[in-house]
């Protein structure tokens, strides 16, 4: 016969026993479900480069028109809206967070529309890089047609051969946009027609030349605003600018090099944003991920994987500011899901709010 304190012991290895096997079956459970997520491309795997404390993020396509070319988000406070573009369709619109429902506006008189930007003290009022020119334009994020209020500049005939791509406001209110050679007129990557510009008092003053296609811009707040991140895609880096106090550009740096041991990556940097910590997350034309890169490293410490193939920009939005929103491009014909657009959430960072243009 068993002595009551051996049987104790017994009955108490026996719970621990139980309680053991259960503990090992949940977390089978929750390995198997890990797994499916994975598989179903819900859940995403951290890069191996990320820090220790980096949290898993989701991917989701938005109810929104596949985009020939999107390009450009803006989220407004106001109005818990993402706007962006479409160049080649062109087209104007807004995703709606609220409703979960995206508008769309043409412009009449415009064959490209490369980025939007929302005007301080404005409702319903935008400006658009439309061809060669920036312009004033007003809709009211529902109707199917925008009105082109007046034109802020038109780069003129000697201009024709280009077009504005990537623009963005910096924490003044002053509007940098840059240009690039039209498709049609043969490869931008070679020509390097384009150039960069800050808009001041309706002329458009060169801060940049010979550039293929200028593209992303960001700025390094609320740390240094005053200092400007920038990339021409087909320089396979981010460069570094300081801003003087009338907004020139100087004491151009490379900040990250896309090239690995000096080989071409295959992908370019497209459209850019900055997180509250001073983070850059650099959309990859060809790379099908959006690359997070520390301030303080200058690494790559986040791949955001995406399920298509050309990224053209990003900006943070949603009612916190943490969400990850991410256009495509279709571009070449290529299968749906390119040209969606897509929410990345769990990121576990905020963005900050994006600056209004002063007219």
């Amino acid at each position: 016969m068993m002595s009551p304190i051996g049987r104790s012991r017994v009955e108490s290895q026996g719970v621990i026993a139980s309680r053991s096997s259960v503990i090992t079956a949940l977390c089978w459970l929750l390995c198997i479900g890990a797994l499916e997520c994975f598989a179903q491309g819900t859940l995403s795997k951290p890069s191996e480069t990320m820090p220790n404390d980096a949290t898993y993020y989701q991917v989701e396509q938005l109810p929104a028109p596949r985009s020939r070319l999107g390009e450009g988000p803006v989220w407004d406070i106001e109005s818990k809206s993402l706007f962006y573009v479409d160049i080649q369709t062109p087209a104007v619109l807004r995703y709606d967070y609220a409703a979960k429902r995206t508008f769309s506006a043409t412009l009449e008189g415009a064959t490209t529309i490369s980025f939007i930007a929302l005007v301080a003290g404005q409702p319903d009022h935008f400006v658009v890089g439309d061809d060669n020119r920036v312009s004033l334009i007003s809709w009211n994020g529902r109707s199917e047609q925008a009105n082109r209020v007046r034109t802020l500049v038109d780069l003129g005939d000697s201009q024709r051969h280009v077009r504005f791509n990537d623009g963005k406001v910096d924490p003044t209110g002053r509007l940098y946009a840059g240009t690039m050679q039209l498709d049609t007129l043969g490869d931008p990557y070679v020509q390097k027609e384009g150039q960069l510009f800050r808009y001041e008092n309706g002329t458009m003053v060169v801060q940049k030349q010979n550039i293929s296609i200028s593209n992303g811009l960001t700025w390094d707040e609320p740390h240094n605003p005053r200092r400007m991140f920038y990339i021409d895609s087909a320089a396979l880096d981010v460069k570094a600018f300081d801003v003087a106090d009338n907004g020139d550009l100087t004491n151009e740096t490379v900040f990250y090099d896309l090239r690995t041991n000096g080989s071409d990556p295959g992908y370019v940097g497209d459209g850019m944003t900055s997180d509250a910590d001073g983070n850059l997350y650099v959309a990859t034309w060809g790379g099908s991920k959006v690359m997070k890169i520390d301030k303080s490293s200058q690494k790559v410490v986040l791949e955001i994987k995406l399920p298509t193939e050309q990224i053209t920009s990003v900006a943070f939005g949603g009612p916190q500011l943490d969400e990850l929103f991410v256009t495509t491009s279709l571009n070449g014909g290529k299968p749906a899901p390119a040209g969606a657009l897509f929410r990345v959430t769990g990121l576990g960072v905020k963005g900050k709010p994006m600056h209004k243009m002063i007219l």
